[in-house]
Order: structure tokens, then C-alpha cells, then sequence
């Protein structure tokens, strides 16, 4: 099976600063991205320049809250966290220029970023201050949910009302394959702000067809690289919920 780092064509002797945009399992990608690079000998920062929910602490080799240490020097084969503050049950970034200062620093190989938020939801379209993408990203990679398909906007999109307006749906309609392609082409869509190599990442995928069709569609707009993400099987997730 392909590793996300391969999906990504990251180049294992290239430093990259990697941004996750979008909804339906940025988290979850970045955590494992960053134990397949910590495989290969390579330093890992994993932090926010948003929000998101309080790490995996089992999976960091050293974890950061509210200030960065100017004499640290991460180990090979490491992942460290940093984020700014602590609020509930989010790690926040308050300062950009902080987290831009550490990527500055040249400490780390690799630099996974979540740049935006999605309250858990598969899909989303964001507002005028998201995302907040780092000055240094050589990638950016969009992350859409395909479990959002045939689901009602108003019930699984977060920020609705703008995905309606990028997208000509309303609010009562269910995310297709059209609404989908909509927002990745958007400028004001899933890749606004975006730096360096745009990746689209179709996530939890439970029927390949609707995949491709999003991919033959988009494949020649804008240099953008599309990979598929986890498979999703939509029974076994209903019955897990159930049980």
C-alpha cells in the first residue's frame, strides 16, 4: 500500500513545510504522515497556525504549549508538537510570526501545519480570515471528506451558507460531485490563500467512481495534483455508532 508520503510526493532529501487545508480528517492525516516520516530518520514539527483539538500526547516525542524553548534541537527520527495556547479543548495559534519564526530556525526536516479549522465536519468552505497559511508552505494540501456526499449542506458543511454561495447550491441541497468541484475551484474555495504545490487529498472515499470523476474533472485546472486519501466504509461506520 502507497504512504501518504509517497501519495504527496514528498522528496525524503527535501526539507518541505506542509499546510492542511479544508475538512475530513486533516488531523488524522497529519498524525500519521508524521510517523511514516519519523520512520525515515527525519525530524518532525507538527503544530496549528488556527486551532485544533489537543494532541495524541502518545505519539510526540517532546510537546510544546505556549513557548518554544531557543536552545531546543530535536533528535532524528522525532516528532514534536508546538502550539501557543491551550483553550478547552483546542491548542491554538495566537502569534503567526511565532510559529514562522521556529520554521525559520531550519530545526526540523519536516513542518506539518494545520491551517484550518472544520469543527469535525467532512466538508467546508472557508471565511475572510481562514485559512492562515504560513509564509514558508512549499505545499498545500486540501482535504475534502467524500463521506460529505449525498448528505445534506445545512447538516454537514461547516461555514453553509458560504459553501452555498461558492458552490450555486442552497442550503437544503445535498453535496454532489458538482458542489465538490465547485469548491476546489473556487478562488475563494478549498485552496484560497494557497502556497507552493497544490495537492488535493480526497479522503474516506467509499465509492472509487465518485473519486475519479472528481479527479478526470479537475485533473488539468491549475497544476493541481490529486491523490486519494483513506477508504470509507459508510456500513461499518454506521453499525460502530450504533452498537
Amino acid at each position: 500500500m502507497e504512504s501518504i508520503y509517497q501519495k504527496l510526493s514528498i522528496d525524503l532529501s527535501k526539507r518541505e513545510i506542509i499546510s492542511f487545508v479544508g475538512a475530513g480528517g486533516k488531523t488524522t492525516t497529519i498524525e500519521k504522515l508524521s510517523k511514516e516520516l519519523c520512520t525515515h530518520a527525519k525530524k518532525v514539527l507538527v503544530t496549528t497556525s488556527t486551532a485544533m483539538y489537543n494532541p495524541n500526547m502518545e505519539i510526540y516525542d517532546k510537546v510544546f504549549i505556549g513557548s518554544f524553548p531557543k536552545d531546543y534541537m530535536p533528535k532524528s527520527q522525532s516528532i514534536t508538537f508546538y502550539a501557543d495556547a491551550t483553550i478547552g479543548m483546542k491548542v491554538k495559534c495566537l502569534d503567526l510570526e511565532i510559529l514562522d519564526e521556529i520554521i525559520s530556525q531550519n530545526l526540523f526536516d519536516y513542518v506539518l501545519i494545520e491551517a484550518d479549522g472544520s469543527r469535525e465536519k467532512p466538508i467546508k468552505a472557508p471565511n475572510d480570515t481562514e485559512p492562515v497559511i504560513s509564509k514558508y508552505t512549499t505545499k498545500t494540501v486540501g482535504v475534502i471528506g467524500l463521506d460529505s456526499l449525498n448528505q445534506p449542506i445545512k447538516d454537514i458543511c461547516h461555514r453553509p451558507e458560504i459553501f452555498c454561495k461558492l458552490t450555486n447550491k442552497k442550503m437544503d441541497d445535498c453535496i454532489d460531485i458538482d458542489s465538490i468541484i465547485n469548491l476546489v475551484k473556487s478562488p475563494k474555495g478549498l485552496f484560497k490563500n494557497a502556497l507552493g504545490e497544490k495537492i488535493l487529498y480526497l479522503n474516506k472515499i467509499s465509492n472509487i467512481d465518485d473519486a475519479f470523476k472528481i479527479k478526470n474533472n479537475l485533473k488539468n485546472d491549475f497544476c493541481l495534483n490529486i491523490v486519494f486519501g483513506e477508504m470509507y466504509d459508510w456500513r461499518k461506520n454506521n453499525a460502530n455508532s450504533n452498537s
